[in-house]
């Protein structure tokens, strides 16, 4: 009888232990009542989640929110429980301890200041890179920047997909998506380009056009107020 009830106080011990230094996520959420002017890509860049995040906790499949409906906003909050150590064991009086070396630290990458969807980053990826092929890295992110800048202003469509295939008259924005050119994959440097675009340190001042002064035929985007010249493309507001 003694035994088992041994046997049975390890088994407890044990489980107690195995449960000590859990870590678990819970995912919380947000109502959030739609009104006029919002949309996926404005609720994720307020909230700091992606656009399939909210899609996925609303069972959404496509982008169209109505103003009057409410919406579930994912936030993540890591919970982390206590952790046991083991007491350290006092080395030999007559023993050197080897000095530890300091671990290396891996390379910090630099937070976007606003989240798109996976596929609306490899949508600005093409067109950059159709737009600013042989170009330099800056000149890719100006033309990035450009589109971002245009998702923010009221006088375009509020989502990248909106601003990158808006029709213009008879024609598409960019010339790019008229030609079919924006079909083609993009490099890695007109993917990074993106990315450095989307931290939003420089915003070539809000800058909403960029052309060509050597092939542009329209005079009108000529009068615009210049804010900066990169490699062969003019950046204006």
């Amino acid at each position: 009888m003694k035994h088992s009830y041994m046997k049975s106080m390890v088994v407890a011990c044990l489980a107690t232990l195995s449960f000590i230094g859990f870590n678990a996520t819970a995912t919380a959420a947000t109502n959030y009542k739609v009104a006029k002017g919002d949309s996926l890509w404005k609720l994720g860049k307020r909230y700091s989640v992606t656009i399939d995040d909210i899609k996925k906790l609303n069972n959404r499949q496509g982008d169209m929110i109505y103003i009057g409906e409410t919406l579930a906003i994912p936030s993540k909050t890591k919970v982390l429980a206590a952790e046991t150590t083991e007491p350290s064991t006092a080395a030999p009086a007559n023993t050197a301890k080897p000095e530890a070396k300091p671990e290396a630290k891996p390379a910090e990458q630099e937070t976007p200041a606003v989240s798109i969807s996976a596929s609306e980053k490899d949508l600005l990826a093409r067109l950059v890179e159709a737009e600013a092929k042989g170009e330099s890295y800056e000149g890719k992110v100006g033309v990035a920047t450009v589109v971002l800048n245009r998702v923010d202003s009221p006088k375009f469509p509020d989502t990248v997909t909106g601003v990158i295939k808006q029709v213009v008259g008879k024609a598409y924005a960019f010339s790019p998506v008229q030609n079919g050119s924006i079909n083609k994959p993009a490099s890695e440097d007109s993917k990074k380009a993106v990315e450095q675009a989307l931290t939003r340190k420089d915003r070539l001042d809000d800058s909403i056009y960029f052309y060509n002064p050597k092939t542009a035929t329209d005079n009108w985007i000529r009068s615009r107020a210049v804010i900066k010249t990169i490699d062969h493309h003019v950046f204006a507001k």
